[in-house]
């Protein structure tokens, strides 16, 4: 909202400032057709130095050649871009308006043309991921994006300690967990879960029968930090109220739970997308039927102030594939409408 404004006034003081230089001039208003390149790069990098030697010693053009460009720009839009000064330069309203917009698209147009057609063209994916999410859904798919697109190399990390709110916009993709709504983020969701309390076989062997909600309340519950969804959300979605959370344990991360439970160290609450390989094993089994609906989810995201490099865009395509082709998310995703 604040660029938005900020643009709104940018583009009011320029027209007010056109329509003054033309009634002293006696010029008609500024063309449409857009400068040449070589003019706005000439004004970028003088207005930045506030200097027409450095910004020719930087363009590698002369002084004089820099002076009839940044001389023809105006002429063209029609309205004073600097202030000449006896010991440099100044920016008129209209300059300093003109700037951080042309600034910023000389940085992006570098940026593409280095991605598409320098050494960019061949750098890695850089690709930052929740560490359950990978292990469990990305890791057994990866081999047929590896077949699919073989050109195409991944750096993948984990965002193991990267606080969703400080991310720095330094890798191409991202997937995290939360509810979705990030204004700084393009977000594509990858999973519909059901919240489901797990143990391994052994450990469900200590219950008479069928369990119910109420045998478990005094087990050794695992608890995972930061997700909404646990454990107090489970048992009053199903009806119970839940409030000690001074029973069982607390892990960081939702795979260190998932190995607690699998080796029989309590019941964690694992979610649907996640537990397929578990089961399959038997490492893992599902206590209840009852389905509990998530308030938050996986998502794939991309910085909104960076390229979308080819690679990245296909290597979206091929997650939401996946994603569309998940039984699971199948299976699930009409419980949310």
């Amino acid at each position: 909202m604040k660029s938005r404004h900020f643009l709104m006034a940018a583009r009011w003081i320029f027209l007010k400032k056109t329509d003054d230089f033309n009634v002293m001039q006696g010029t008609q208003h500024m063309k449409k057709r857009l400068p040449p390149l070589n003019w706005l790069r000439s004004f970028e990098a003088a207005a930045r130095h506030l200097s027409f030697t450095h910004a020719s010693q930087e363009l590698h053009i002369t002084q004089a050649a820099m002076s009839q460009q940044i001389k023809a720009l105006e002429s063209q839009l029609g309205t004073m871009l600097f202030v000449r000064l006896p010991r440099g330069l100044e920016l008129t309203e209209a300059g300093a308006a003109y700037l951080p917009v042309l600034h910023e698209s000389i940085e992006k147009m570098n940026e593409v043309t280095d991605e598409l057609f320098g050494k960019g063209r061949n750098k890695l994916l850089n690709v930052r991921v929740n560490l359950v999410f990978f292990v469990n859904w990305l890791a057994p798919r990866l081999p047929d994006f590896y077949e699919r697109y073989p050109d195409i190399n991944l750096k993948i990390t984990s965002n193991i300690w990267v606080n969703s709110q400080q991310r720095a916009p330094d890798c191409d993709l991202e997937v995290i967990y939360g509810n979705g709504r990030w204004q700084q983020y393009e977000a594509r969701r990858l999973t519909w879960d059901l919240l489901q309390p797990v143990c391994s076989p052994n450990y469900a062997s200590r219950f008479e029968g069928k369990p119910v909600p109420e045998d478990i309340v005094n087990e050794n519950l695992i608890h995972v930090i930061g997700y909404e969804d646990g454990w107090n959300r489970w048992f009053q979605s199903i009806g119970m109220p839940y409030t000690d959370f001074n029973l069982g344990s607390q892990f960081d991360t939702l795979i260190n739970a998932f190995e607690v439970a699998a080796n029989g160290g309590g019941i964690a609450l694992g979610r649907s997308s996640l537990l397929q390989g578990y089961f399959e094993s038997e490492k893992l089994i599902s206590l209840f039927e009852q389905e509990v609906l998530t308030t938050e989810a996986f998502y794939l995201v991309n910085h909104n102030s960076r390229f979308l490099h080819p690679h990245a865009e296909a290597f979206i395509d091929w997650v939401m594939e996946e994603v569309n082709n998940d039984e699971i998310n199948n299976i699930n995703r009409p419980l949310y409408n």
